[in-house]
């Protein structure tokens, strides 16, 4: 995975990644990265389509596609970057072993941060190995300010040793959480595979070049 040119090679970096299936990306995923990666200074902050991910129905369409669809999505964007290593391997998608292969390619130093949507960090306790994703990352939660709910009982403990007040305060490569709020961007991807298997406008939901490699391949249609 090419690196930003104007990293500092003497300091750590700060590096975020942001995984999902981008069935297909939109402004939602590309506002909460864009976000993200300014509120924290970033160098990159990658996104990371995952191939056959294990809590959640398989993507509609082929993991070429996605890749594709993400990547147009990005290509004016410099602090974002596509990180395809999960849709080279030939089992599911664990952040696990994603974040054990990033660790292996930075330095000691480097800090790493996992974004995780409320739902998602919710579901945690379901996850592969999930006690020891904080070795190798901080954890940012991504909340949307009109966000009323509470974290369940198997996270709470972890909340209480490990959370942070805010995203400034989080120090060293790994090991803590912190929550960061959102701009409440209502879009789904059910939603917009919805719109395009009735024929009906995803203009202003996908960016231009993504509804227009859709439109070109035909994916999506007669289907949500």
């Amino acid at each position: 995975m090419a690196r930003r040119s104007d990293a500092r090679p003497s300091e750590a970096r700060r590096i975020g990644i942001l995984g999902g299936t981008f069935d297909p990306v939109h402004i939602g995923h590309l506002r909460s990265a864009v976000e993200v990666a300014e509120a924290l200074q970033l160098d990159e902050l990658r996104l990371i389509p995952s191939a056959r991910p294990p809590h959640r129905n398989a993507p509609q369409v082929s993991a070429q596609d996605r890749l594709a669809m993400v990547t147009l999505a990005v290509a004016d964007a410099d602090v974002l970057v596509v990180d395809d290593r999960e849709l080279q391997r030939d089992k599911p998608s664990y952040s696990i072993d994603t974040l054990e292969s990033l660790r292996g390619e930075l330095s000691a130093d480097d800090q790493l941060f996992l974004l995780l949507g409320w739902d998602a960090f919710c579901g945690l306790p379901s996850w592969q190995r999930w006690e020891e994703l904080l070795q190798h990352c901080h954890i940012l939660v991504l909340q949307r300010p009109d966000a009323d709910s509470e974290a369940p009982e198997a996270l709470r403990d972890l909340l209480a040793a490990r959370s942070v007040s805010t995203p400034s305060a989080l120090e060293g490569p790994s090991g803590q959480i912190a929550f960061i709020w959102q701009t409440p961007l209502a879009v789904s991807a059910t939603q917009i595979r919805a719109l395009l298997a009735s024929g009906k406008s995803a203009r202003f939901l996908v960016p231009d070049t993504v509804l227009a490699y859709i439109h070109a391949h035909g994916l999506y249609r007669g289907a949500n």
